[in-house]
């Protein structure tokens, strides 16, 4: 079985004033099932590269496949579509609708894509569930917690029962101690459930947590590198 997503010779460039390459031809593949941490400074291309990799924006050269798929190929509706169905978001500053519910910031994906209102209610309060917020399901987003928020962001990106979630720094507007708890949760989904993530972040307790830390610099891939929690893991498990 091939990667889940494969990046080939990937480059970006940002055209104003003064153009700047954001990706320089870069090269990565995932695994189904793998934690990848993408880390580097401020400016190296990482959320660029997540952006490309998810169809949220267009490369310039290389082509990317996401479960053999060219998105190259695709048109923009089909990229949208892609996404809808295949994939899930969570982004540093929640994305909540603060006039909904949790529940409801939960199944609004669902109800956009059609999905009848009763199974989108049921699938909604699973993915609640699933994050330990069921109990917060009625509660609008200003009377949760940071943490919580976060918590309802992940469960609106499982809820589609995506085949890989992307998270760009989604533990940057939270304390140190909810932030443990949202990696954590992210780990415990991944290895429980099988889900793939791809993160983008600056918190290297982050990076300690995921299978594989990949470092940029100046819009290139210049290393990968195994924690030693998860080189600890893998010969547990062997």
């Amino acid at each position: 079985m091939g990667p889940i997503v494969e990046a080939k010779q990937v480059t970006k460039t940002y055209r104003g004033k003064v153009e700047t390459a954001a990706l320089n031809g870069v090269d990565l593949s995932i695994a189904a099932g793998e934690m990848v941490a993408i880390m580097g400074p401020s400016g190296c291309g990482k959320t660029t590269l997540l952006n490309c990799l998810s169809g949220l924006d267009r490369f310039d050269g290389g082509d990317v496949l996401v479960e053999g798929v060219s998105l190259a190929d695709m048109s923009d509706r089909d990229r949208t579509d892609h996404r809808a169905r295949r994939m899930g978001f969570v982004f540093q500053f929640y994305n909540l609708i603060p006039v909904l519910s949790a529940v409801e910031n939960v199944e609004l994906p669902l109800l956009v894509s059609g999905v009848a209102t009763k199974e989108a209610r049921e699938r909604a309060v699973a993915a609640l569930a699933m994050v330990g917020l069921e109990d917060r399901a009625a509660h609008a987003p200003e009377e949760l917690s940071g943490g919580e928020r976060q918590r309802v962001t992940i469960a609106r990106s499982l809820v589609n029962e995506p085949a890989i979630v992307w998270a760009d720094e989604p533990t940057g507007d939270l304390d140190s101690e909810k932030a443990g708890e949202v990696v954590d949760l992210m780990r415990s989904l991944n290895v429980e459930r099988g889900l793939t993530f791809l993160i983008v972040t600056h918190d290297i307790a982050v990076g300690r947590s995921a299978d594989r830390i990949v470092r940029m610099l100046d819009g290139r891939v210049v290393e990968e590198s195994i924690p030693e929690v998860s080189r600890a893991r893998a010969h547990h498990a062997a």
